[in-house]
């Protein structure tokens, strides 16, 4: 008789901040497999997009993930300009990596303050998102708001840096600066943090590669992967600054790579602000031919990439989004095996998954369409409807 059993984590638990299933498959307090099943969140953003306008969808796309709001939008306006043959005018670049690196700094920050929280380190969790709150404000300041910043539009930017917005920005760097080495000194310092986070989750270079893992997933297990570095777009080739590669691999090397990379972030938006130029925010777009465009860029979990097909009109006539968390998530299969149960959930967490990026569903058989879109709702109604009649 076997002894392998079933621990689940998922739909829900405390540690996946949104519903996904995971299936550990162990062996006494060992993992030895993985079943991952997703499909909890799907909102149709592809399906929806096609009835937008180009202007609108950037507001769409940025309602994807609250955490990325501005990484789709700017992938999606890439693709856009790409497909139009456009080019945003300089000062619009500077602003978008000004923006697209406040939001990464705001994003690894709430990464490392929930990782404190996971393994009952609450002093890091609110240290982390202290510091993060300057962040945020800073976003209201410049936009207008928190979250969704509806900064990026087809052709450049939608609002100015404002030049006296620019000391306090500069001023939130230095403070971000500080902060961050003080949290970084604390991870590595700390034994606790080290022997709960050190050779836990190992994910080594072979199987980031084999896995085509993106992001802080794969540069902590030596993949020298960066969009913004490997693919130039807004200003990035235009300022100083490093891709943050490490060679362990595991949930400690995840936690470095993010810490670090926040001071290459204020290294850029510093940058970014001394050198802005002057001149316009945007480039007028008049139509966008028929034809195919591209757009990526490096999100803070990775590489997110948006997929635009044009007939012509003022409409996408298909338009494909993938996120980083969709090719990062699977990976958690080889991450997870060897370790313990109590490791399994920190490793899930490691890749800093977002479900809501991640999310397809499709119902095809043999090439043929098998359901759609009413059938699938119409499913979806009866299953609750027979939820409901259970309680």
């Amino acid at each position: 008789m076997s002894n392998r059993r079933i621990v689940p984590i998922g739909p829900y638990h405390p540690l996946q901040e949104e519903p996904e299933f995971f299936k550990l498959i162990v062996e006494g307090e060992t993992v030895v497999d993985l079943e991952i099943n997703l499909g909890y969140n799907h909102r149709g953003h592809e399906f929806v997009s096609p009835e937008l306008t180009y202007d609108q969808i950037p507001f769409l796309v940025e309602r994807i993930c609250g955490i990325c709001s501005n990484s789709h939008p700017l992938a999606c306006v890439l693709a856009v300009e790409d497909c139009a043959g456009v080019k945003p005018p300089p000062r619009a670049d500077y602003i978008r990596s000004t923006v697209h690196e406040l939001e990464r700094i705001h994003s690894h920050l709430l990464w490392v303050g929930l990782a404190g929280h996971f393994i009952g380190y609450n002093t890091v969790w609110m240290w982390a998102w202290r510091y993060r709150e300057h962040i945020l404000e800073l976003f209201e300041m410049i936009t207008g708001n928190r979250n969704h910043y509806a900064m990026n539009k087809p052709g450049g930017v939608r609002r100015d840096i404002k030049a006296e917005q620019i000391p306090q920005i500069l001023a939130v760097m230095d403070v971000v600066d500080k902060k961050v080495m003080m949290l970084t000194k604390a991870v590595l310092d700390d034994p606790v943090i080290r022997s709960r986070l050190e050779g836990v989750g190992v994910l080594t270079r072979e199987q980031a590669i084999a896995y085509s893992v993106t992001g802080p997933t794969a540069r902590p297990s030596g993949v020298d992967i960066d969009v913004r570095r490997d693919d130039p777009h807004c200003a990035y080739d235009r300022v100083p600054w490093n891709v943050i590669v490490l060679n362990e691999g595991d949930v400690l090397a995840k936690a470095k790579a993010r810490l670090l990379e926040i001071f290459e972030s204020t290294r850029i938006i510093r940058a970014c602000l001394k050198d802005l130029p002057e001149g316009p925010i945007e480039s007028r777009i008049d139509e966008v031919p028929p034809g195919e465009g591209i757009g990526r860029t490096e999100a803070p979990r990775g590489e997110v990439f948006h997929y635009i097909r044009s007939d012509g009109t003022n409409r996408p006539l298909r338009h494909k989004v993938r996120a980083p968390s969709f090719m990062n998530i699977a990976s958690n299969v080889v991450a997870v095996k060897g370790g313990s149960i109590a490791d399994a959930a920190l490793t899930l967490a490691a890749v800093d998954p977002c479900y809501c990026c991640t999310e397809r569903m499709a119902a095809f058989e043999d090439g043929k369409l098998k359901l759609t879109g009413k059938d699938l709702l119409r499913l979806s109604w009866a299953k609750t409807e027979r939820i409901r009649e259970r309680l």
